[in-house]
């Protein structure tokens, strides 16, 4: 692996930079505090080639491939959690498409993704009692004359009150024929399809500015092209997306720990006790040094998974690690921050206790820890 970025991954990474410097930084905590994040940015980010990072230039993406994607997603969340949760789900849903797609599915949805027509894209698999656990989804496609009809329900949808384009998951075999993840296909349902139907926005404890809805298929009718990969192999693309998915993530968290980081320094240097900088103090420096040192292990194991997939190289092991450690290291980064900001870290004033909450969740989605420790577990014991 090459430590050394090469031109267009400087290029990506400093584009991402500059406009998250410039554009997000300023406007987080309006985020946050409104929970919404205005459309303009989302389509400036488009605009800019970020939410279609690594999709091929042909299909209207970036075409930089899994490494700038990962370091741009650093960068975005760097300033915003709630805008990287959304640009992190279209990437990765414009990546499946072009992936996995029929050529009028490729030339009908990425162009839009891509070019922020389509405002984002939505990854609808877990079900209100199916997350960890996808074998047990709910939600069925049954054929029809005319193509297929969908019934049931998806929650903790990113973007869902928006979207353009969901892919979606159903059960299209019997499961007496077809249990746990056999018999589940994909699709793709276009925003506004008469009988789906959008819930309200969860009141989440942190990346607010991010909408996350239930969603729910009311006798809605996709047409037979809406099929997404081959029937009854759906959950093999769920698995693909989540493994690049995890490298999103594990970038993701480590944005909101470099933030937290950065931001502890500046308040140690600047907040003075007993006639002294904060900084002078080995209790402080000793967790500067620990945030200083779990970021960078968290990022080298984070840029491996990334370049394993770049260079098609299996990464699934290496995607789990990645994500498990950044995102723990950033919770207890991000808790280090608020402890060195003392009683002004425990409010709003400052941003160390958004970054406490917006890292929680890196956590749990595209995987929780557990499922990370799982599939790490089965890869060593397979090994």
């Amino acid at each position: 692996m090459k430590l050394a970025l090469g031109e267009t991954q400087k290029l990506v990474q400093q584009t991402a930079r500059d406009f998250a410097s410039r554009v997000l930084l300023p406007q987080a905590k309006e985020i946050d505090a409104k929970e919404r994040i205005p459309p303009e940015v989302l389509k400036a980010l488009a605009d800019l080639g970020l939410m279609a990072v690594n999709v091929p230039e042909a299909l209207g993406g970036s075409g930089a491939g899994v490494i700038s994607y990962a370091l741009a997603m650093q960068e975005v969340a760097r300033a915003c959690a709630s805008t990287a949760v959304t640009m992190a789900v279209t990437n990765m849903v414009g990546e499946v498409i072009a992936h996995f797609g029929r050529d009028d599915q490729k030339q009908r949805c990425c162009p839009r993704l891509a070019s922020g027509e389509w405002v984002a894209g939505s990854f609808a698999l877990s079900e209100p009692g199916a997350g960890s656990d996808p074998g047990g989804m709910s939600t069925t496609a049954t054929r029809t004359a005319k193509g297929w009809v969908l019934r049931g329900a998806k929650q903790w949808i990113t973007s869902g009150a928006f979207a353009g384009v969901f892919v979606v998951w159903a059960r299209t075999a019997p499961r007496d024929t077809h249990p746990g993840t056999r018999g589940i296909s994909c699709f793709l349902v276009e925003g506004g399809t008469p009988g789906l139907r959008i819930g309200k926005g969860e009141d989440k404890m942190g990346i607010r500015g991010s909408n996350t809805a239930a969603i729910e298929f009311d006798d809605c009718e996709v047409p037979e092209e809406a099929l997404l990969g081959d029937l009854n192999l759906g959950f093999r693309i769920a698995m693909m997306a989540l493994d690049g998915g995890r490298i999103g993530i594990s970038s993701q968290a480590l944005g909101i720990a470099r933030a937290a980081l950065e931001e502890s320094i500046a308040y140690a240097k600047d907040r003075r006790q007993f006639d002294r900088p904060i900084a002078d103090f080995q209790a402080t420096q000793w967790k500067l040094a620990d945030m200083a040192a779990e970021i960078d292990a968290a990022h080298l194991l984070s840029m491996r998974a990334a370049w394993l997939k770049e260079n098609g190289q299996p990464f699934s092991r290496e995607a789990s690690m990645a994500k498990l450690f950044a995102s723990e290291a950033a919770v207890r980064i991000c808790n280090k921050a608020v402890q060195i900001h003392g009683g002004y870290g425990y409010t709003r004033e400052f941003a160390a206790e958004r970054h406490l909450r917006d890292a929680r969740v890196t956590t749990i989605y595209e995987g929780t820890s557990e499922v990370q420790r799982i599939v790490i577990a089965r890869h060593v014991l397979s090994e």
